[in-house]
């Protein structure tokens, strides 16, 4: 590829990232606002409904583009296995937790999938990440809590099951997302995530199923949360985190872990007018030395 061609792909990837960064800030709220106690939606519920919605709107999305929709028989199972990996144990399960968790803890102990990622990739390729990585890694998880430091410090809701369940699904969202990037398909993103969507939103319906989870009788709040979990959660955001893994290095697409809470403070002080304490602020700069150094190590 020439260098123009680089530097386009390069830009075209720090859009979509973008996208993911600003999106996906406010997700584990919306989450939170509608699984809520008294909010009627349950977990697996609201998790799969989400998924089965998206898919047809995503695939008529493809269809207006002129897209290829039929995947072949070689992309069928990665798109499954991938898409159970991401939305029925990698989202599923946050949504499960955030039951019991306040969202803050949330994005902290999401914010460990890019350190599973690592850790993954170095298993699957017998290869020693750089210590310069190694260390833009550990210096944004220290940073992501230093930002939620002043949630923690006042007292959260959290216990064994459900910090184990947020734990659990950021390492099946690692390899989801990996999976993917190992083995990708000739789709585009848009159709991709259609699939995905809806082998993960199946198995989830099964678990609802499963667990016998009552019909969901959402309030007018909680309508509101799962709106913005499809629309911008769902149909753009994970559309732009598809192309961004195609086009970026994985160590650089999952800076968005560590960029979330910061975003997500910054959003609720912009908008909301909530105090930012000083320690907060020294974590969002320990986020960008480790996005810093994420962009400069070397795969």
């Amino acid at each position: 590829m020439s260098e123009r061609g680089r530097s386009a792909t390069s830009w075209r990837g720090l859009f979509h990232l973008g996208v993911v960064y600003l999106v996906w800030s406010s997700t584990y709220l919306a989450i939170r606002v509608a699984v809520r106690p008294g909010a009627g939606f349950a977990p697996y519920s609201l998790a799969a409904l989400r998924c089965l919605m998206a898919f047809p709107l995503l695939l008529l999305w493809g269809r207006l583009r002129g897209l290829r929709l039929l995947p072949t028989r070689r992309e069928l199972p990665i798109l499954a296995a991938s898409g159970i990996l991401l939305w029925t144990f990698g989202n599923a399960l946050v949504v499960v937790a955030e039951q019991r968790v306040d969202s803050a803890l949330a994005a902290i102990l999401i914010a460990s999938t890019p350190i599973w990622v690592v850790l993954l990739e170095s298993l699957a390729e017998w290869r020693i990440p750089s210590r310069l990585k190694v260390a833009a890694l550990l210096v944004g998880f220290a940073g992501t809590g230093l930002v939620g430091y002043p949630a923690l410090r006042g007292g959260v809701r959290a216990d064994v099951l459900a910090v184990l369940a947020l734990l659990v699904a950021s390492l099946s969202w690692g390899g989801g997302s990996l999976l993917q990037r190992r083995r990708p398909v000739e789709l585009d993103a848009l159709v991709s995530a259609a699939y995905q969507m809806l082998f993960g939103g199946l198995v989830t319906t099964a678990l609802a199923f499963a667990f016998r989870e009552p019909w969901p009788k959402p309030s007018a709040t909680a309508w509101m949360g799962f709106a913005f979990l499809l629309v911008f959660g769902s149909l753009i955001s994970f559309t732009s985190f598809l192309k961004a893994l195609h086009l970026l290095p994985t160590r650089v697409v999952f800076t968005y872990a560590y960029v979330n809470p910061v975003l997500a403070t910054f959003l609720g002080w912009l908008i909301l007018g909530e105090r930012v304490p000083a320690v907060a602020v020294a974590g969002g700069g320990l986020v960008l030395l480790g996005v810093a150094g994420a962009f400069r190590a070397k795969d």
